[in-house]
């Protein structure tokens, strides 16, 4: 149990509105102490919950240390979800007797040295629509979510590695941190020029050696990088070369893995689902006829269609972005423990790969409406979907996807996908 003071996203607001997507997207694991109260409340038909199915699962774990999850009805919404988006356990016995996990979501807590930094999940709307009350608002919430999640001997958690060589102490790190929020934070710069800078930033941080730095010589280490990346990188190149045939395939197996929907109904679908998403992927790999529905939102699109421009970014595209990029780096939601334990720089690219991944499914979500434009409402919808896996996908933290992005990193293409979606 923790109380370390809380480093809030500042540029981040939020309020429940009451959608239900929380409640038909996300496998709610609870803890045997919530499966017994959750069986001791005696539901029944008569309370609207469903009476064919269980209020809870088995689904995972050895008979022996069973692993439990809330139950979901035949459309995927969670058994306790009613017509109106709301939560029956919440409107009978109040907030405290929901499960823990749905109390937090969609608020994640990372140790940060002596603090505890707050980032959230853009899997839920009123999080990428930037709905509500300014976080910093909700401090005292916020302090009583970290005394239930946060464990004891938080503080002593060292930092992410920086590199897959290099470590440094907390103050040295947060130099790190400091400077990539930096190169974002600058609206007279274009989004794309910025994340150009990021990219640069971070390739140059992985060819360093501190060898024991202290937090001064990072300093002075850092602000010559970032003034080697500022001048190099003053506006964009008149023209980027586009991505390889080896990055685009690399870049469309992460795409196919960022538009699943993965919901509870999704994975008991069994060895059905299993054989439709393995077809789908082979699908992805040769990018050749139309790309496979991966969810509801998605219609067949020709991969080919995909890859030709699309208006650019619309309206208030760049603004939702960079938020998203600041407020998870920000929160460390992009590194260490939070994401797969991968270090500072590959997290870095990762989180970049984001920007792509979005326009290039905000691609499909306007091409299934028969439109050759993106609006923001596909940029909204679309990271919404790619937020849904970013640090909690096991594909996403396996060997081959990490040398995957490394790839695209060392290669440039990263880069070049960048842009190639922004047009």
């Amino acid at each position: 149990m923790s109380s370390l003071p809380l480093q809030l996203p500042t540029l981040q607001n939020w309020s429940c509105h009451n959608c239900g997507g929380c409640c038909k997207q996300h496998l709610i694991e609870i803890t045997e102490e919530e499966r017994q109260r959750i069986l001791s409340q005696n539901w029944t038909a008569a309370d609207g919950v469903p009476a064919d199915r269980p209020l809870v699962e088995w689904f995972a774990g050895p008979p022996w240390k069973k692993r439990y999850r809330l139950a979901h009805r035949s459309d995927g919404g969670c058994v306790f979800l009613d017509e109106q988006g709301l939560c029956r356990i919440h409107a009978r016995f109040g907030e405290p007797a929901k499960p823990l996990a749905c109390r937090i979501y969609p608020y994640a807590f990372h140790p940060h040295g002596k603090s505890i930094a707050v980032s959230l999940r853009y899997s839920c709307p009123s999080v990428v629509a930037n709905l509500g009350r300014p976080v910093k608002q909700q401090l005292g919430d916020l302090q009583q979510l970290e005394s239930l999640v946060v464990p004891a001997g938080a503080e002593r958690m060292p930092p992410p590695r920086v590199s897959r060589r290099e470590r440094v102490d907390w103050p040295a790190f947060d130099v790190l941190l400091q400077r990539a929020d930096q190169f974002l934070d600058s609206n007279v710069v274009p989004i794309l020029l910025r994340m150009f800078r990021v990219l640069a930033f971070a390739n140059l941080v992985n060819q360093m050696e501190f060898g024991g730095a202290d937090v001064k010589q990072v300093r002075e280490l850092v602000q010559l990088i970032g003034t080697m990346v500022s001048d190099e990188f003053q506006q964009l190149p008149e023209k980027i070369d586009e991505p390889s045939p080896v990055g685009r395939l690399y870049f469309r197996l992460f795409a196919a893995q960022y538009a699943r929907k993965d919901t509870a109904a999704d994975l008991a679908a069994g060895w059905s689902g299993r054989w439709r998403l393995f077809r789908a992927v082979l699908q992805f790999s040769r990018g050749k006829g139309d790309a496979p529905p991966l969810q509801d939102a998605f219609r067949p699109v020709p991969f080919a269609a995909l890859e030709e421009p699309h208006g650019g970014l619309p309206d208030g595209a760049a603004e939702l972005l960079i938020r998203y990029f600041r407020v998870k780096i920000q929160g460390l939601h992009f590194c260490g423990p939070a994401f797969y334990d991968v270090p500072f720089v590959e997290g870095l690219h990762n989180l970049m790969l984001i920007a792509p991944v979005t326009l290039w499914l905000s691609r499909w979500l306007a091409r299934s409406a028969d439109r050759t434009r993106i609006e923001l409402g596909d940029v909204q919808h679309a990271l919404a979907i790619a937020d849904h896996h970013h640090g909690y996908s096991p594909f996403l933290g396996q060997r081959h996807a990490r040398q995957r992005i490394r790839h695209l990193s060392a290669s440039g293409d990263l880069a070049r996908l960048c842009a190639w979606y922004a047009r």
